[in-house]
This record gives structure tokens, sequence and C-alpha cells, in this order.
């Protein structure tokens, strides 16, 4: 029986709010949860029904909800100053931050920009990456090389790199064209090979492209190690580090937009550690602050910075900023977070939880409707198809994916599908028996759903 005030709020949330990637139509028609709390891994909605946030809150939390030491660190914060201008100042917070950032993030990386969210954390990497070889001299190089079925944000330096049709297609009047590379989602490859004859043919293609594009190509971009919004779709191990290789190889930036994969998603602190790679830009935002606060953060080396280097005059200064850039109380929150990870050394505690997953994940492979299964670390999509021997994807009406996850409801997991691909992808402080919780939930949706097909 839903409360007075439940009813209340979602008369108001109809009424006034514009949910994102939401059809709004069907919102209105449909009866939403409102949360109210958080504890743990839990949510908690209105009337007090407890739900697993078995996406970390879209991906962004870490330790859990109510951690009593990002709570603090926050309100001691908010004793001294909420908010100071990194537009001629500094400020305490923000500086302990970057030095902290710069210990931990991948070698050759030491200089900080902060900013508010992914896209921004991309656009930042995009034009630093452009003014850097315009104030080298090679003004030639001015276009970007991405990868397909690529996911960096929602502004338009962001969307002009990225690929999802359906977030991009209704504003590609308004984006600039870039180098499209095969990425190698092997369960439906790009190239029209399979795993028995394929001999890293997406790295060819990336390469001929660097070979014969390279003198206009400012920089590559990559989610490393793993896809988000595409799909949670895994490259194969060793892709990474060819692709920083062959950057290198042909004079070419490289990106690593950690935005999704950092922060202990893939068992490592960053998606570039799993196999030993240092980008030229690292793009972090999500879990920076525990999912706390909306801070971001875009890292570049010693050689892009002093490019920028000069007299007033000339103009080299990187003329791009936000109003809340380095603000004090996302920067607290982002240090006690990060003081968690050492004190509990969480990325260690992760290995048999990881086990554990990867051995729960194992039984959907018997449904008829899982096309296939993508992990690494905590991180799992189940690809859902009409039909497991041709991959035939379901109709798009059909809203299967979705279907699935508000079944899971009713077992007290909240799940968010992309299409008909389930992801799931806790906080890093998941209990086992949450997990085997969530993951036992997802099976009872999807074998529900998909069966009456």
């Amino acid at each position: 029986m839903k409360s007075d005030r439940t009813k209340k709020l979602q008369r108001l949330d109809k009424a006034h709010v514009w949910h994102p990637f939401t059809q709004m139509k069907e919102w209105e028609n449909s009866d939403p949860l409102v949360i109210d709390k958080g504890q743990g891994s839990y949510l908690i909605d209105t009337d007090g029904h407890r739900y697993l946030d078995g996406v970390s809150s879209l991906w962004v939390n870490v330790h859990g909800h109510g951690r009593p030491e990002i709570d603090r660190a926050i309100k001691a914060q908010l004793g001294k100053i909420a908010h100071s201008t990194l537009l001629g100042l500094g400020n305490t917070p923000s500086i302990e931050l970057a030095e902290r950032l710069i210990k931990i993030a991948p070698k050759g990386l030491k200089r900080v920009f902060f900013s508010d969210n992914g896209s921004t954390a991309v656009e930042i990497a995009l034009k630093m990456s452009f003014q850097y070889w315009e104030q080298k001299g090679f003004e030639g190089k001015r276009k970007f090389i991405a990868f397909t079925g690529a996911y960096h944000g929602d502004t338009f330096g962001s969307m002009s790199v990225g690929e999802i049709d359906i977030f991009v297609k209704k504003y590609r009047p308004l984006l600039f064209s870039a180098f499209r590379a095969p990425y190698p989602y092997c369960y439906r490859c790009p190239v029209g090979k399979n795993s028995s004859d394929c001999k890293t043919e997406c790295l060819k293609a990336f390469e001929d492209m660097l070979k014969k594009h390279s003198g206009e190509i400012a920089a590559c971009i990559i989610e490393p190690v793993f896809q988000g919004a595409a799909g949670m779709i895994v490259a194969p191990p060793g892709f990474l580090k060819a692709v920083r290789s062959l950057t290198k190889k042909y004079g070419v930036l490289l990106i690593a937009d950690e935005v999704a994969t950092g922060f202990g998603r893939t068992g490592r602190m960053f998606a570039c550690e799993v196999e030993n790679v240092a980008p030229d830009f690292l793009c972090l935002a999500k879990g920076l602050t525990g999912g706390y606060m909306p801070l971001a953060a875009t890292l570049t080396t010693e050689k892009i910075y002093k490019a920028f280097l000069g007299r007033y005059e000339e103009y080299k200064s990187f003329f791009h900023g936000h109003t809340y850039t380095g603000n004090p109380l996302g920067c607290a929150a982002a240090l006690a977070s990060l003081e968690i990870f050492e004190k509990e050394k969480v990325i260690k505690g992760l290995g048999p939880k990881i086990e554990l997953f990867k051995k729960l994940l194992e039984r959907f492979d018997d449904l008829p409707h899982v096309g296939e299964v993508r992990q690494i670390g905590l991180v799992a999509g189940i690809e859902l198809v009409k039909d497991k021997k041709t991959k035939e994807s379901f109709p798009a009406r059909s809203r299967v994916g979705y279907r699935a996850c508000l079944s899971m409801r009713d077992s007290g997991v909240i799940l968010r599908p992309l299409g008909d691909i389930v992801v799931i992808m806790p906080p890093l402080s998941v209990k086992k028996s949450e997990l085997k919780k969530i993951v036992e939930a997802a099976y009872k949706g999807i074998k529900e759903i998909t069966e009456v097909q």
C-alpha cells in the first residue's frame, strides 16, 4: 500500500521532473519508485521498501550508501567553506586531492584539471589534445579516432567521438566527424570474423587508419578494457596494450576514458593497470567521490602541460573552466573515499567476490535466451536474444531487458538494462550474500520474462 506521501511525490514528479534517457510519455503512465534513503548496498523508497542497488546508482557508488567516513568529511568541509573558485585562487581540498590522484594514477600523469562530470572530463581531454598539437606547430592534427560502439558522454565533443546511434543520431548535424575503428565486440564481430578465425582483425584495421591518417589525428579515445554503455563489452586480453603501442608508434595521443571503468570496477584501481598502460590523458568521474558528489578530473602529462606555458599575450592558456571546478565539498568526499580504499585495502579484498561473481554467472549460459554473459571484475553484461543460435535480437518494442529488470524489483533488487543487455555493477562493498541475491534475482527475472516471449 502506497502512503499519501508517496502518491504526492509521484504526482509532483510527473508534473515537473524531466528524467534523463527516459520516454516521459511512458513515465507518466508508470508507477515509479521514489528513493528516500540509502544504507549500505540498499536503496530505501518512501514506503520503507528496501532494494539492493545492483547498478551502484548508475555506476557511481563504491563503498555503499551512508558511509560515515565520507559523511563526516563533507560535514567537516561544510564547516569551513562549501565552494571557492579555482579561477585565480587555490583551495585546500583540491590541492590535496590532486596530489593524491597523481600518486595512484598510471605512470607519467602529473597534472590534474578538475570539472564536474564524465562528459566534461572527456571534453577537456579532447580540447587539450587538439590545442596541444596546434601549439606544437602541428596544425593538421585536428581529428580524433574512436571505436565502434563507444559512449563518451553527452556534450557535443564527447558525442562526436561516441557512436551509439540512439544517443547521437538526432544531433549529427551539429557534431564533428571522427575516424572510427572497430572495437572487438567478439559476440557480434564488427569485421565479420569469429573467435576461431579472427587474428586481431580489429587491430589491423586500427593500424591501417593510423598509418593512413596519423598526420590528421590528434588523439585516440578508448574506454580501457571494457565499453560500458555499449553493453559491458569486454575486450580480449592484450587489446588495450596493443592500442597504446600503436598510438605511440604513429605519434597519436591516447585518451583513456575511465569514467565508468575506474575506481576498482575491474579489480584494479584503474582499468589501464590491467594491461600496465599509461595514457596521455586519464578521464575520471562517477566513482571519484565514492558516489557522493558531482566531481570529475582529467589527468595529463607534464609534456602536455608545458605546451600551454607562455607569455600572456601569446594566449596559450587553456581557456576552459567550470564554475564548480575543484569544488571543496566534492574534493573532500573524494579524499575520504580514497582513504577508505587505502585503509580497508579494498582492491586487495575484491578477489574472492570477483571469483564468486564469476561462478554465480555460469548458470546463465543455460538459459535459452541468454546469448552471452560478459564479465570483468564486479561488472557484468547479460545479453538477451530472441534466438540463441542466430543471435537474433528481440524487437525493440518487446522491451525484454526493461521488463526483466522491472520484475527483479519483486525480489528486492534494482538493476537497469542497456536495451536488452542486463547490467550488474554493485558497489565494491557488496557482501557475498547480497551479491548472491542480486544474481539470483537477475536469473529469475530473465527466466520469467524471456520464457513467455
